[in-house]
């Protein structure tokens, strides 16, 4: 009966006679029927879906409308210290309760439990919650109930977060964040997103008055602004049936003040501000036109069609932007003319320019221009035909992986239903809808909104840049040239049609040579007759996908010195080229329609591809493959204009802290190695086009060297015979290569230094890298992610939690087999730089407890419990049997079998972490760096 209902609603859109067109475009858009939801008396909505992606898991939500805007000026950053305080102690969980019982069940701390605050909204979560305990589900009920009004707010717990979120507050201050500061105040002017900014003011963090929060919690966390959404492998009857039980109980705050609604003050004239920051390694031109959006009551038909027609006027716009951007001698680095939301209640015409340096002018001038050409002619029928054929392939890809809706995917439908009333359709109706409104959407429809959103009202230019050694525009400049362009002459946009065959005539291909079952993983080898390796898996987890894969031994190793720059520049470089016949624009019209994209990689002990397609296009995409081997295009003008914008993103980059530390760290972890090359301005004096050309074409030329790994939805049969065609056609050359081992390495012993860097913010950086050469195993190789898992626990324990020393340490480790077995694990974080020493301290400390009493039980228990739900959920998808198949034959053993994991895990004791962290962390190389802010002379 649905389907009939839905056939009928399509039918009525492009069949006007059934009604009138404007009475159907009114209509309420249909909520997905799947969704179970209510309001009880408290006035607490409900949302509840039962959803199999992943199976047996289940994630809930904690929706309050309740943001930064909301604050009194002497509570600025207290709504997201109140989302913190959530973590510290609830009336059912005191302290670090519920933390402590979710991660005993395999849910971990940031990965499955966390949070956020914006200007409108605070939303908490607990995701992918084992579904099969209903214990467990019980007390994650309990847990959003506590959220929802039973905070402690203990003042002992609320001093030990104010340094937590002090250090968040450095950590969030670079060069965007402080150029923002000064931008929202001249864009968002007399309204209240001009005095906020979510962290909050460090004075008010610090020293605010218990009470001050406690006021923001009782009058802004209730139940008339809550929502709870829960979606999983779950009975919606039985779990409402519990939600309306225990969530009824909630009272209701008495004489609830209004929840304001924010406005920003239009303004006919247009504004101007300039940001510039020390630490700002670009200029940025952006122009924004303001526009109210569409009211809650609103957001009908109508409202969905116009969505759509926004989706193709943006779809247009950035092929245009592409266009220009593969030409000659780019006008700006980076560009977009874009149509969206922009900050609750509003949406806003975007016409934006990276510029190249000291050429604000031109970027300005260019992207303009762009804007008024679409404003004055509009787009054409053929642009606008490629963009319907485009969305319609991607809209029924969606479709056909419907089934691979994650829950937390669905909440954040709901979220933005039950926040700003967006419509919350389901897959069935999105696309049959979008297939029926697509044939109703004209050109005139796609070019009325240029004139709709491109306009002079509510309109403002921001630039930001470096602060020093930069030419920035004035606002007299920029205001001219805006009016320079509205009067200049503009010629319509020249569209040339493609309409030609990848790949033409008859291929050769090879013979089957030889055939092996891999039996252990469901999977087929083919040998064919110019030695050519494919492996292909049939899997369907994923319905409209196949991907793949291939690697070759050798890569960036077998180059000199010299050639590295240009090396580590292929990858990027061909993407832009285009392939065969085709350069990157017309590939682009010939595929109009297709989802079947292949990328060159080219590492440093290996090259080779990755690609992916729907299985309808899987044969593009292997014509793909077959050309950027055997016909790989070399385009010099596409080559010159990337190698601009790459040339003027990295001029100002020495002024970026992260790009010196990062590059310090490099030098320092290579012992200076003479194949250690930095990204800068003047790399490219090392790189030359034909050099590029000549290293590519030494590294894919000979097929026989290459392994390939096909995993997808179609037939074998299918797979075979394109493999044969297309792979088979390529040529095999006598004789094998391997990487070579220069013996790069970390120093020996351990290295620690102090480096000062310019840094606008005080603020300390930490990294310390622990590598050890340990024999590359299933065994040591899950023992390290263990010892990784352990050590997020206690560094968030006592670095972040009892020390408030900084918002996170992170974690990092890997287990390498080429071209030496080695293993290395990473932390880092920033912090106070007079706290560096002292934290720095117990980052090594609890390494050392391990090594002298193991890890706790509780400890163990936990990383592994969490191990075996990430595995369980990622063995239900493509990517993980294609990953399976690379260790397979890449590292030599089957990562997929029992042996591997599930049993190494089970048999894991205090004692063999003990002796596994003994063993790598005696004797190891560390780097011990940390970076502190230039002293002032």
């Amino acid at each position: 009966m649905r389907k009939i209902v839905l056939t009928l609603l399509a039918t009525m859109l492009i069949a006007p006679f059934f009604v009138s067109a404007q009475d159907m475009l009114n209509q309420a858009v249909p909520v997905d029927p799947a969704i179970r939801t209510g309001k009880l008396e408290n006035g607490m909505t409900y949302f509840i879906r039962h959803n199999e992606e992943p199976k047996e898991r289940v994630s809930f939500y904690m929706i309050q409308n309740v943001g930064a805007l909301l604050e009194n000026d002497n509570q600025n950053g207290l709504a997201h210290f109140l989302e913190h305080m959530a973590f510290n102690g609830t009336e059912h969980y005191p302290g670090k309760g519920f933390l402590d019982y979710l991660e005993k069940n395999g849910v971990a701390f940031g990965r499955n439990i966390n949070a956020y605050t914006s200007f409108s909204e605070t939303v908490y979560n607990l995701s992918d919650v084992p579904a099969t305990r209903e214990g467990l589900i019980d007390s994650c009920l309990l847990v959003l109930n506590d959220w929802s009004n039973y905070l402690l707010l203990s003042d002992e717990e609320i001093d030990l977060e104010r340094g937590v979120i002090s250090e968040e507050w450095r950590t969030r201050r670079n060069a965007g964040f402080r150029m923002r500061n000064q931008w929202f105040p001249v864009v968002f002017e007399g309204s209240k997103w001009a005095e906020r900014d979510v962290i909050g003011d460090l004075d008010v963090i610090k020293n605010h008055d218990y009470e001050t929060l406690r006021a923001f919690y009782h009058d802004w966390y209730r139940t008339d602004l809550q929502a709870i959404a829960i979606v999983g492998d779950i009975d919606v009857d039985a779990l409402e049936t519990k939600v309306k039980e225990l969530f009824s109980k909630i009272p209701a705050v008495e004489n609830a003040q209004p929840r304001p609604q924010f406005e920003i003050p239009e303004h006919d004239e247009t504004k101007f501000v300039l940001a510039t920051d020390e630490e700002a390694t670009n200029s940025s031109i952006s122009i924004y036109i303001k526009h109210k959006g569409t009211p809650r009551e609103n957001k009908n038909i109508g409202y969905l069609r116009d969505d759509y027609i926004s989706t193709l006027f943006n779809q247009m716009s950035r092929e245009r932007i592409s266009e220009l951007l593969q030409k000659g001698n780019p006008p700006f680095i980076n560009g977009g003319i874009q149509i969206g939301g922009f900050v609750r209640g509003y949406d806003a015409a975007y016409i934006t320019a990276t510029a190249n340096p000291d050429k604000e002018d031109e970027g300005l001038r260019a992207v303009y221009t762009e804007a008024q050409r679409i404003l004055r002619h509009g787009f054409t029928e053929g642009e606008l035909n490629r963009a319907k054929v485009n969305l319609l392939t991607s809209m029924e890809s969606d479709y056909k992986q419907r089934d691979k809706i994650t829950n937390d995917q669905y909440v954040r439908g709901i979220q933005a239903y039950y926040l700003e009333g967006e419509p919350l359709t389901d897959a069935e109706f999105d696309w049959q809808f979008g297939q029926a409104i697509l044939e109703t959407i004209t050109l005139a429809d796609v070019n009325a909104l240029a004139g709709e959103m491109i306009v002079d009202k509510n309109r403002a230019i921001v630039i930001t840049g470096p602060e020093s050694g930069a030419k920035h525009l004035t606002q007299e400049e920029a205001f001219a040239i805006l009016n320079e362009v509205e009067n200049a002459e503009i010629a319509p946009y020249e569209d040339s049609a493609e309409a030609a065959s990848l790949v033409e005539g008859e291929l050769p291909g090879a013979e089957v040579v030889s055939t092996k079952k891999l039996e252990e993983l469901d999977a087929v080898e083919w040998k064919l007759a110019n030695n050519a390796t494919v492996i292909f898996k049939h899997a369907d987890y994923e319905k409209d996908e196949v991907a793949l894969r291939a690697y070759s031994p050798g890569g960036s190793s077998l180059f000199g010195t010299d050639d590295l720059q240009a090396a580590s520049m292929v990858s990027g470089f061909m993407g832009s080229y285009g392939v065969g016949d085709f350069d990157a624009i017309a590939l682009k019209k010939v595929l109009t329609g297709k989802q079947a994209s292949v990328n060159v990689q080219l590492g440093e002990l290996t090259e080779g591809f990755s690609g992916a397609s729907t299985p309808k296009d899987f044969e593009t995409m292997m014509q793909l493959l077959y050309l950027q081997f055997n016909n790989p295009r070399f385009d010099e003008e596409a080559y010159g204009a990337l190698k601009s914008r790459y040339e003027a993103f990295l001029q100002n980059m020495a002024n970026n802290p992260k790009k010196i530390m990062s590059d310090s760290l490099s030098l320092i972890a290579t012992a200076y190695h003479e194949r250690t090359k930095l990204m800068s301005a003047n790399m490219f004096d090392e790189i030359a086009f034909d050099q590029m050309q000549e290293l590519y074409l030494d590294r894919f030329k000979d097929i026989g060297d290459f392994t390939f790994f096909i995993v997808g939805n179609i037939e074998e049969d299918l797979a075979k015979e394109m493999a044969v065609k297309y792979i088979g056609s390529l040529k095999d050359l006598p004789g094998e290569e391997q990487w070579v081992d220069h013996k790069v390495r970390m120093p020996e012993g351990k290295t620690e230094k102090k480096i000062e860097v310019p840094l606008q913010t005080e603020k300390g950086n930490v990294n310390i890298l622990i590598r050890k050469e340990l024999a590359y195993n299933p065994i040591s190789n899950i023992e390290l992610e263990v010892l990784k898992g352990i050590l997020r626990l206690r560094y968030t324990e006592e670095v972040r939690e009892k020390e408030g020393g900084t918002y996170g340490v992170g974690v990092g480790s890997s287990s390498n087999q080429y071209p030496y077995e080695r293993k290395t694990l990473q932390m880092t974080f920033d912090t106070d730089p007079e706290k560096a020493d002292h934290l720095k301290s117990i980052i090594f400390r609890e390494i050392e407890k391990i090594v002298e009493n193991g890890p706790t039980q509780e400890d163990l228990d936990k990383v592994i419990l969490n191990m075996k739900k990430e595995r369980a959920q990622a063995k239900e998808h493509n990517k993980y049997w294609l990953n399976a198949l690379y260790n397979k034959y890449y590292h030599g053993y089957n990562s997929d079998a029992a042996e591997n994991f599930d049993a190494i895990l089970d048999g894991l004791s205090i004692g063999q972490m003990q002796k596994f962290t003994d063993n790598f962390y005696s004797n190891a190389d560390v780097v011990d760096v940390v970076f502190l802010p230039k002293k002032v002379e």
